[in-house]
């Protein structure tokens, strides 16, 4: 780390703490040249990877539109925010642990409803019903009967 004063890139740290959650390191470092202080801040950079939509569009990933998809699919429902929370988390924590640069927006499409099949089954079938472009009432029938058939977190649907 350069002091932004002398230049000098030799320099020490004086005192180090974790700020933000421990999401970002806090440094004091004092320049061994010309004796300022300066502080320095450093954060990890999660890389996200890259959603291709079905389009062939690539964008970035955004956690917001998985929020909103299921603020959509559970608009009136009794589902707890920390739930719907908790959810998009573990949504965003399976799409970085794929480990990829690219993914298609079909398998985080997988995930929300995965998700959704275990919060609320009025929701799934909402989601489902247009992330699978239902055609007709058999559509409908059998996602009814695919829910059925996996327990409910909640218990409730």
């Amino acid at each position: 780390m350069k002091c932004p004063c002398a230049r000098s890139s030799d320099t020490k740290v004086v005192d180090s703490r974790e700020s933000d959650d421990g999401r970002t390191i806090r440094r004091r470092r004092a320049c061994l040249a010309c004796g300022k202080r300066f502080t320095t801040f450093e954060r990890f950079e999660l890389r996200m990877p890259a959603i291709i939509k079905g389009s062939g569009i690539r964008e970035e990933y955004d956690e917001s539109k998985v929020r909103l998809g299921f603020e959509r699919a559970l608009h009136k429902r009794p589902v707890p925010t920390e739930y719907v929370d908790a959810a998009v988390d573990r949504v965003t924590q399976r799409v970085m642990s794929m480990s990829e640069r690219e993914i298609d927006s079909r398998r985080v499409g997988e995930l929300v409803m995965q998700e959704l099949r275990r919060l609320d089954k009025v929701g799934y079938i909402r989601f489902a019903s247009v992330y699978r472009d239902f055609k007709d009432v058999d559509d409908f029938r059998d996602a009814i009967a695919e829910v059925q058939k996996v327990p409910g977190r909640r218990g409730r649907g």
